[in-house]
């Protein structure tokens, strides 16, 4: 039930401060870059991988803290959330091309024609995210918004439907062990 409050809450509270929740979370994301290019330039220093891996990982890490030191500079000025939006279309394309390319080359791939649809839609759903990055962030953090709000509440009403049904066990196991007694 906490849970659900909380998601719930967290919802309401997106819903309310859009412009604040991206802000936060643009802040995440450049303290995600940060860390994780941080960690990507020292790997690329201390695994025992190939060069061609260490050079890459260094080049990622590389841009990863560039990127982080450009959002946190830009603080507030919408650049973030830009790179956030990008962030989001990039891996919307590479998910919905992996998935798409996947289920075409295995022809027993389980629920193949889905998978294809799916890729195909995450794929195109990346390139509009890409097109219009603040126009499709805006909207995405509406339905992030509406859907931790309906979470929430599925969640709420499965605690009080699992309270019920744990009562409605305990009550028939008590009936059940009484004529044992």
């Amino acid at each position: 039930m906490l849970s659900g409050v909380v998601t719930a809450i967290l919802g309401v509270l997106i819903l309310v401060w859009p412009g604040k929740s991206l802000i936060i979370v643009s802040a995440l994301f450049g303290a995600y870059l940060l860390i994780s290019g941080i960690a990507q330039v020292i790997f690329a220093f201390t695994l025992h991988a190939s060069a061609s891996g260490r050079i890459l990982l260094f080049i990622s890490g590389a841009a990863s803290v560039i990127l982080a030191v450009l959002a946190f500079r830009h603080f507030g000025q919408g650049f973030a959330i830009l790179l956030l939006a990008i962030w989001i279309a990039v891996g919307f394309i590479f998910r919905g091309v992996a998935t798409a390319a996947t289920a075409i080359s295995d022809p027993r791939y389980p629920g193949r024609g889905w998978a294809m649809f799916f890729g195909v839609i995450t794929a195109v759903a990346g390139i509009i995210v890409l097109a219009w990055p603040f126009d499709s962030i805006a909207i995405l953090t509406l339905v992030v918004g509406i859907w931790l709000v309906i979470i929430g509440a599925f969640e709420i009403v499965a605690a009080f439907v699992i309270r019920k049904d744990a009562n409605t066990l305990k009550a028939t196991v008590r009936t059940l062990e009484s004529p044992l007694r």
